[in-house]
């Protein structure tokens, strides 16, 4: 694991991935850190990172489009399988790369509350906590972005792919204000839902009865609970989307509060789609 660390970190700082993903990071910050602390003299640090969050849109594409997506493309993922450690090691070396090349532009972002602590009253245990969730937030957004690198060898769609879901979670709490919260409409927006996961697992199995199975199963979950109580599914489309909201959740950190579960969910999504990345690669390597 630590080889492929030290590759990776090797191949980030050679070329330009590292260098524009700390610029566009250092460039937001830097300009909320103007509008909020210079211009409008706010000492709410956490403000700016709230501002800033957005550029995790462009920046978690870009660091993670060629983690995998160009091993394929380039033959060379078939290198990896030869080592001598597991495919969750050469997973694990890979995201631990990304992170230090996040947490590098992050650490110089850090020293910003003291900066302007010399010059106002900045609550520091509010700007560093806020410091902590966009960090385990950005950790759980890379690791979404490894996972979709993982399914293409085309860079370009792995990062538009990744925009479109970044995006759509940025917004998630929005558009929960503009979809059916009636019980027919959440049950056609569980049905997608189920069909999406079936793709998935078909797609990492390669099976096609496994993933019907599971489809089949679900669907008729849902459909027993539907004509028992379809009370309980009024209004469950608006409140999945908020509950899915990664940014959202980052919000209760603005305000002041640490939220452990907040922590306890970056990282359950962290781990979730590690894992599947790891599926994603054995399944390729046993076909």
């Amino acid at each position: 694991m630590t080889a492929v660390l030290k590759h990776e970190l090797r191949n980030y700082f050679h070329s330009f991935t590292a260098y524009v993903f700390g610029a566009f990071l250092l460039a937001i910050v830097g300009f909320g850190s103007m509008l909020y602390n210079l211009q409008a003299a706010v000492s709410n640090f956490e403000y700016v990172l709230s501002f800033g969050s957005i550029v995790f849109v462009v920046i978690v594409p870009i660091l993670t489009m060629r983690v995998i997506a160009e091993e394929r493309r380039q033959k060379t993922d078939q290198l990896l399988y030869s080592l001598p450690i597991s495919t969750t090691q050469v997973v694990l070396g890979k995201y631990l790369a990304l992170l230090v090349v996040y947490l590098i532009p992050l650490g110089i972002i850090s020293l910003y509350p003291l900066i302007f602590a010399q010059f106002g009253d900045v609550y520091l245990p509010t700007s560093y906590g806020s410091l902590l969730a966009i960090f385990i937030m950005g950790a759980a957004l890379i690791a979404i972005g490894i996972f979709i690198s993982s399914l293409t060898e085309n860079q370009s769609l792995a990062a538009g792919v990744c925009i479109a879901v970044i995006l759509f979670n940025y917004y998630s709490v929005s558009l929960s204000e503009y979809v059916s919260s009636t019980a027919f409409g959440s049950v056609l927006a569980l049905a997608a839902i189920i069909l999406a996961l079936g793709a998935i697992v078909r797609h990492l199995t390669k099976s096609e009865l496994l993933a019907s199975g599971v489809c089949v199963v679900l669907f008729a979950l849902v459909v027993l609970v539907y004509f028992t109580d379809y009370t309980k599914f009024e209004g469950l489309l608006p409140n999945i989307m908020k509950q899915l909201s990664l940014f959202d959740r980052f919000s209760t950190f603005v305000s002041g509060v640490f939220d452990l579960t907040a922590i306890v969910y970056y990282l359950s999504v962290a781990a979730f789609f590690l894992f599947l990345t790891v599926q994603s690669l054995e399944k390729r390597r046993y076909n």
